[in-house]
């Protein structure tokens, strides 16, 4: 069934949400993805360009993302979703005008950190959450994921020959109109939401160590640090397998993610609790496959295998997030997530450049089995500890007739009401807990 159907399945508010944030997303995206296949070659002929510098400047963006995501997160609960997310369009505009007037390298430095400073990721998901209904969450989720990977493969092929046609400074200056394209597309297609709730400073962060986000955040981790860490190796390995000119490499990936989406869409289609280990086993295989039979047909199946199970994870691990936490607190929650996704994907790739000059490509490839093999590991002895929620009952609904509710759950160890949060606190057994039970009360 295409993706078409399937927004057949959400409400109107849905499918807004999905189209206006996927093109907010989108946008913001591909002006990014546009620049990493040329950003260095750009950054190495301006003055006091050294390889240090010139990596900085690359890599300076993901360091302020990761600094300014619970900030920004938690502002959006505090003071509305969509005027935080246009704060933050404005700081990467302002951040790619500053890039593109750059007389050296260190002007290009600024403009990059000025460019992560608008850290709204963690804030359009916490939208995202918001304007979904629980049971479609996971599948809007998805969508998103895909449009964010569509963005990348459609910006890996169209980055060179805009450089090629624009220059560095041009392509910068193409990229501060597309934020400012999304910031005009958030603006006019979604409605003003108030504040979930206003709150003290403290609750929030009371809140979230109660819940405790160690699994999600540690799966997210492992993920975008698996996802660098294998691209670090992928386009040469593309090169030396498939025999593939970089030019066409784009359609290998394009070709991959679009063969990936449905058998994800059926997965989340079930709307139960994903089968992580599995996912993550398919994760740690398929480097395993790449460097042990660089044969072209297992090469390319272990490749969508690959990315069928980190489209699966993306799209679940966020929605998994946004059911802990009333939404109220979601903002705070997805702040946390989204600042371990970017140190992720800065340890991946810093952690694959040493590999890879320490033992080669059979080195990377090592690296993402054993971070594999951790998340595996980790996870498990995690599992065994009892799931924890906080549940905001709905309007009216006495606290009491809730907690007896809850408490005649199958699976749920205890339902306490936590006078400080105004929250029911849930532990269960993740063993034979139906999450779905979850989302008759979460909203």
């Amino acid at each position: 069934m295409s993706v078409l159907n399937r927004l057949d399945r959400f409400n109107a508010a849905e499918r807004r949400a999905v189209t206006v944030l996927g093109a907010v997303y989108g946008a913001r995206m591909f002006g990014l993805f546009a620049l990493l296949p040329v950003l260095a070659l750009w950054a190495a002929t301006l003055p006091g360009a050294t390889p240090l510098w010139v990596g900085l400047a690359v890599g300076a963006y993901g360091l302020t993302q990761a600094l300014f995501q619970i900030p920004f997160g938690r502002a959006s609960d505090r003071f509305g979703r969509r005027p935080v997310i246009a704060f933050g369009l404005l700081l990467f505009a302002a951040g790619s005008l500053l890039a593109a007037a750059a007389e050296d390298v260190f002007g290009l430095l600024l403009g990059r950190l000025l460019q992560g400073a608008g850290a709204v990721s963690g804030a359009v998901l916490a939208l995202a959450a918001d304007l979904s209904r629980p049971e479609q969450r996971a599948r809007v989720m998805a969508l998103l994921g895909a449009v964010i990977g569509l963005a990348f493969v459609a910006a890996m092929v169209a980055g060179p020959p805009l450089y090629a046609l624009l220059g560095g400074r041009g392509l910068f200056l193409m990229v501060g109109a597309l934020a400012l394209i999304a910031l005009a597309a958030l603006w006019c297609g979604l409605p003003s939401l108030p504040p979930p709730r206003p709150e003290t400073g403290a609750a929030p962060w009371r809140a979230l160590r109660w819940v405790g986000l160690f699994e999600p955040c540690l799966g997210v981790f492992c993920l975008h640090a698996l996802l660098t860490a294998c691209f670090v190796r992928m386009p040469q390995a593309l090169v030396d397998v498939l025999g593939l000119a970089p030019a066409y490499h784009g359609a290998v990936y394009l070709a991959v993610m679009a063969a990936s989406l449905p058998p994800v869409l059926a997965l989340l289609r079930r709307n139960r609790a994903v089968p992580w280990r599995p996912a993550v086993a398919v994760l740690g295989a398929a480097p395993l496959v790449w460097w042990g039979w660089p044969q072209p047909v297992p090469w390319l199946i272990a490749l969508l295998a690959f990315f069928t199970a980190f489209n699966l994870l993306e799209a679940s691990l966020p929605a998994a997030v946004s059911r802990r936490v009333p939404a109220r607190w979601r903002g705070a929650a997805l702040g946390v997530y989204s600042t371990c996704q970017f140190l992720g994907a800065f340890a991946g790739g810093a952690g694959a450049g040493w590999a890879l000059n320490l033992a080669g490509p059979a080195g990377v490839w090592a690296l993402a089995i054993a971070l594999a093999a951790a998340w595996l590991i980790i996870g498990a002895w995690t599992a065994r500890r009892p799931g924890r929620y906080l549940l905001e009952p709905a309007d009216g609904a006495p606290p009491d007739r809730v907690l007896a509710e809850l408490r005649a759950v199958p699976g749920v160890l205890a339902a306490r009401w936590q006078d400080e949060l105004a929250a029911v606190g849930l532990e269960v057994d993740r063993r034979c807990f139906d999450e779905r039970v979850v989302r008759r009360f979460q909203g």
